[in-house]
Formats: structure tokens, C-alpha cells, sequence
């Protein structure tokens, strides 16, 4: 089965730009063309696509990708390594979670704060010299 870029595009859900910049980093290899230099893809590039989607959906960076795409050209071989680049993802996600967290934390101290003049205003006094409201809740 021969594919054009836009056939590609939507059996993988990804636009056009996007398959040619991950052409243009490695992530997909470079397409057969016609004689008029029409980019032709097979069913392999739409499963490649379709994971690459996928990991990206879940957040892994370009360069884990890259290791998880070549990990999958050894079948046979023990999946150590995927599961330490997957663990490694989960770390960050987890340290992203804890951050955003304390953000919400620290916005929900700084709302709870009551209603005043700007000039007495709890939030701004908390932009101005963190963790005043904070510690000072009512």
C-alpha cells in the first residue's frame, strides 16, 4: 500500500508539518517519491507514526522517542531499558505534579486572603514578600 503525505496525515491523526519536521529529526525515515518527487509512505510509517503520536501524547521528549523507536528493533531483547526511559518519564511527571501542587497550594492561600484596597491587599503583599498570606490564613 502506497501512501501519500496527506493519507499518512489522517490514518495517523497528525498534521502534515509535523510528519515532515519528524522526517526532518529522524523520527520517521525519509519517504520513497515518485518520479514527480511525491512523498510515498507505507503501513509501517503509519504504525511508527501511531506510537510516535502516542508517546508524544504522553509526553515523552523527542530524544526518549528516539531510544524507545530503537529499542523496537530488537524484539528479542529484554525490556530493562524501556522501562528505566518510562521510569525516568514518570519521575519528572511526578515532580511536575508535586510543583503544580504547591502552585495551587500557594494560589489557594493567596485567594482565600480577604477583600481589600489594593494597598492593603493581602495577594499583592504575598507577590511582594512570599508567604505572608500564606501563613497568615483567616
Amino acid at each position: 500500500m502506497s501512501l501519500t503525505i496527506g493519507e499518512l496525515s489522517r490514518q495517523a491523526q497528525v498534521k502534515v508539518p509535523t510528519i515532515r519536521y519528524y522526517e526532518q529529526i529522524g523520527l520517521l525515515a525519509e519517504p520513497t517519491r515518485t518520479e514527480g518527487q511525491q512523498r510515498r509512505y507505507d503501513v509501517g510509517d503509519v504504525r511508527r507514526l501511531n506510537f510516535i503520536r502516542h508517546a508524544r501524547e504522553l509526553g515523552f521528549e523527542v530524544e526518549a522517542i528516539r531510544q524507545l523507536l530503537d529499542l523496537t528493533g530488537a524484539p528479542d531483547r529484554a525490556c530493562g531499558e524501556v522501562h528505566e526511559i518510562t521510569k525516568a518519564h514518570l519521575d519528572e511527571v511526578n515532580d511536575k505534579i508535586a510543583r503544580l501542587t504547591a502552585l495551587r497550594d500557594e494560589l489557594e492561600a493567596m485567594v482565600a486572603c480577604d477583600h481589600r484596597k489594593i494597598s492593603e491587599c493581602r495577594i499583592i503583599e504575598v507577590l511582594a514578600d512570599h508567604g505572608q498570606c500564606r501563613h497568615d490564613r483567616h
